[in-house]
């Protein structure tokens, strides 16, 4: 299989060199690496142009998680898409010889990679990549729902594969979305029949030590995705596995003797779940207040955003 890897970037000199020549290390080598940059002013550009990267540039303003890569996917030439960030970090050069190899199966429409976290990762950090990256792999269908639940459709573009023509039977990503794209776009595959594979073996580094405001933002945007898509509410409540996620990051602190994390753990879950319930109640916010605590306030740009098209939801 012919794989395009498409690289959103901003400002992502200090880590997009490493990745580039990283890509070219690898045994499965892409056919196509497609950068689609949001208006960098630092040497994002000069370092595509040398590596010989396929660049395509839009104005910040009009970035969006969905749309954006839809663009890139629209140019890219294999019959495989691989979707990246510019901050991840290959563990070994057969991370995407493994990331594909599920795909070899009719069934299967999309796989995505484990993230460990990196040297600098506080606790809590390294906590969350565990629970939400494990070291089994796993194969999911829609069949899974009743025993994963919202879990069924956890799916990261951080390192992901999926089949060209998988991706636009479904449509690709949703045209406009303030994140959770990834999410959205495994729904749609899982809902057609497809499966989607979990690749332990296919490693990245990646991981990020937030500040409880970024945090706060994140969840917020997060809460606003699912106030605008109702349908995947209705399939799977989240909260469900927020609470499993607080037991065990408690169970995790104690077993290794961490006690005094605990509090700080406690905090840090309050804040996230605070921010998501806030962005569930996002259509009662005026947009000042919406703009001022949102993580991606390029969404709040666009007038046109408060008024998404609901059909782009359904099926």
């Amino acid at each position: 299989m012919k794989a395009s890897v498409i690289i959103p970037t901003r400002n992502g000199a200090e880590n997009l060199e490493r990745l580039l020549k990283a890509l070219r290390e690898q045994t499965l080598r892409p056919e196509q690496v497609l950068v689609v940059d949001s208006s960098s002013d630092d040497d994002t550009l000069k370092i595509c142009r040398d590596c010989g990267a396929d660049l395509i540039q839009v104005d910040l303003k009009t970035f969006d998680h969905g749309g954006t890569r839809n663009l890139a996917a629209s140019r890219a030439l294999g019959d495989v898409l691989i979707f990246m960030t510019q901050d991840a970090v290959f563990k070994d050069n057969e991370c995407l010889k493994n990331l594909i190899y599920p795909l070899e199966d009719s069934t299967v429409g999309a796989s995505y990679s484990r993230q460990i976290p990196k040297e600098d990762a506080n606790l809590i950090e390294r906590f969350l990549r565990g629970f939400n990256y494990p070291p089994s792999e796993v194969t999911k269908g829609i069949e899974d729902l009743p025993n994963l639940g919202i879990k069924t459709f956890f799916f990261s573009n951080v390192c992901s594969a999926i089949k060209k023509l998988a991706y636009e039977e479904v449509g690709g990503f949703p045209g406009k979305t303030i994140t959770n794209e990834d999410m959205f776009l495994a729904a749609k595959l899982l809902m057609k029949g497809y499966k989607i594979a979990y690749q332990s073996h296919a490693v990245i580094y990646h991981s990020h030590n937030y500040s409880f405001g970024l945090q706060f933002k994140r969840y917020f945007d997060i809460g606003v995705f699912f106030n605008r898509n109702q349908w995947l509410r209705d399939l799977a409540k989240a909260e469900g596995e927020g609470i499993k996620c607080l037991k065990e990051m408690v169970r995790f602190l104690f077993a290794n003797r961490r006690w005094t994390w605990v509090p700080y753990g406690l905090a840090d879950a309050a804040n996230r779940y605070l921010g998501y319930r806030v962005g569930l109640l996002e259509g009662v916010l005026p947009l000042w207040i919406k703009k001022k605590i949102s993580y991606n306030k390029n969404f709040w740009n666009n007038k046109v955003s408060s008024l998404i098209d609901r059909r782009d939801a359904r099926f």
